[in-house]
């Protein structure tokens, strides 16, 4: 059992609070299978909504998975406590924004995509559906008159 950070980093310009936002929020991750190393090919997601059990009655985890290759059941919970917004004091810096509870399967890399939000640093203003597939986003404040941004996303991962 291993428990592991997906920290952020980006520059924040007149914006707060960006955050993984909802049950349904999809955290896109390839994951290791900590007893053969096969990584998969594909960008797996795991969401807050999902729940599968856990063999022998040993409760249930958001993601259960039998390996390809050597065939051991690993899964991999999110827990949703740990589920953190990156604030505007945060800017450039690395900060915690999920951890992941880890049996057996490990995130190795991650994938920004939909489902962010945020808010204007000053104005309140709220920003819905952010994409960061791009790494950059950037928009406009009505109420302020300027111009707001999340850029040079990048993330890494950490061991808890």
């Amino acid at each position: 059992l291993q428990r592991v950070g997906l920290q952020l980093r980006a520059t924040l310009e007149n914006i707060t609070r960006l955050r993984a936002e909802g049950e349904d929020f999809r955290w896109y991750l390839k994951l290791k299978c900590g007893n053969c190393g096969e990584v998969s090919e594909k960008w797996q997601y795991l969401r807050l909504m999902d729940s599968a059990p856990l063999k022998g009655g040993r409760g249930s985890a958001t993601m259960v998975q039998k390996c390809k290759l050597c065939s051991r059941e690993n899964s991999i919970d999110i827990l949703s406590q740990t589920i953190k917004p990156y604030n505007a004091e945060d800017s450039e810096k690395f900060k915690t924004i999920v951890e992941f509870e880890c049996r057996g399967l490990e995130p190795v890399d991650f994938q920004p995509q939909a489902g962010f939000a945020a808010e204007g640093a000053e104005s309140g203003t709220p920003f819905n559906d952010i994409n960061l597939l791009e790494k950059d986003w950037n928009d406009y404040d009505e109420k302020t008159k300027e111009s707001v941004g999340i850029y040079e996303v990048t993330h890494k991962f950490v061991k808890c």
